[in-house]
Order: structure tokens, then sequence, then C-alpha cells
């Protein structure tokens, strides 16, 4: 589907906030305009108080991305059927400049923005976007990144629905993280295994002592 491009913009929104590490960078009329992939004449009609608007929009829709990744389905999509009825879209055919080998332009849909502020129109593409990647692909296509304290939002397009992470830095950071702590299990089942074996003042070792602890004291 042409239009499910447009759920990438969902994502940049719910990743301008890391809640974890308390960091915001929606802070501005400019951090405003940078969230706009292509720009353009929407990104130039954001204003002040489309920063606050944005920041409403941005925490429903990490409450769909949330109920998606804990394997709530039927959340997701009455928290995302919320937002696409409050933020109505105007879908029309496109060609834009795009042409195929025969000068004919290349039809697609396009979601038209008539919407009364960039913050609404922003919230309408990302909520149609998103979706349409639901319904194509599936609810748990929508993830959260595991590898703490990150609680990135992503979409899944792996082949096997494999996705874990939001990026490669994350899944690096996870893997490192298992490896260590993996290390550590086996360091500490070493050192007990040493020191059941390690001889005490009577010559007898930790488990030979054990093994003489009378039956009615064990």
């Amino acid at each position: 589907m042409e239009l499910a491009y447009y759920s990438d913009l969902a994502v940049r929104l719910v990743n301008s906030e890391e809640p974890a590490r308390g960091a915001d960078t929606l802070t501005s009329v400019e951090a405003v305009r940078e969230l706009f992939a292509a720009g353009g004449q929407a990104a130039r009609r954001a204003t002040d108080a489309d920063v606050t608007r944005l920041r409403a929009a941005r925490a429903r829709l990490r409450a769909v991305f949330e109920a998606a990744a804990e394997g709530d389905e039927v959340r997701a999509v009455d928290l995302l059927n919320a937002l696409l009825l409050e933020f109505p879209v105007s879908p029309q055919i496109s060609g834009h400049e795009l042409r195929d080998e025969d000068g004919r332009p290349h039809w697609h849909m396009h979601i038209a923005d008539y919407a009364a502020n960039a913050s609404a129109g922003y919230t309408a593409t990302a909520s149609m976007g998103l979706a349409f990647q639901l319904t194509e692909l599936g609810a748990d296509r929508l993830g959260i990144c595991e590898a703490p304290p990150c609680r990135n939002a992503y979409l899944d397009t792996s082949t096997n629905r494999s996705r874990r992470y939001c990026s490669d830095r994350c899944a690096t950071r996870a893997n490192v993280a298992a490896y260590r702590a993996r290390k550590r299990l086996d360091a500490e089942r070493s050192d007990r295994a040493r020191r059941r074996e390690r001889p005490d003042d009577s010559g007898r070792t930790a488990d030979a002592t054990q093994d003489r602890t009378p039956a009615t004291e064990r």
C-alpha cells in the first residue's frame, strides 16, 4: 500500500521522547517542523501551539505501540480508531511528477492535508499510515524496543517477524548485556563449585563435611 509509508511519521513522533531517560526533543516549533519528513507547506504552517498538540498526540500514538507490543491487539485497534475518528483524512489520487517510461503519471493514493493546523494534519496522516501497517501486516509488527532503558517505537518489517529492537545499536547493547550476564552467572557457579571442593581445617572438603552430617541433623 502506498499510504503505508506515512506510518514513519508515527514512529518519528513517538520517538521524539525517551521517557525512561527523561529526554524530550519536542520542545520548540523548529522541532515540530523537523518531524515532517518532506517539509513543505505543512511544516511551514507549524506554530508554537503545535508543540503542545503534538505532545498529546504522541502519548496516544505511543499507547497504540505499547498495546500492540503487549499483544493486546483489540486495545491497539480501539486506540487507533479513536485517533482516526478525531483526525479524519481526505485521500486523493495523485501523480505528482512521477512518470513511467511512457511519460504517464504514476498514479497512487495520497492523503490531502486540509486540517485546521499542522499538528492535526500530522496526526491524521501518521494515524492513517499506522492503520495501514496494522491491517496489512498485523498488530504484532508494531513494537517497543526491548533494550532497557530504551522504549523507542519501531515497525517490524523483517520477513520472519523477529525484530525486537529499534536499531542495530540497541540490539548490540542488549546482546552484550546478555553475554555479560551469562559470564557473571558462569563465574558465580564456578566460584560456588570451588568453595564446595576447598578443604577445611580438618582436610575435608565442604561436600565431604556435608555428607558426614548425621541424618537426624539433615
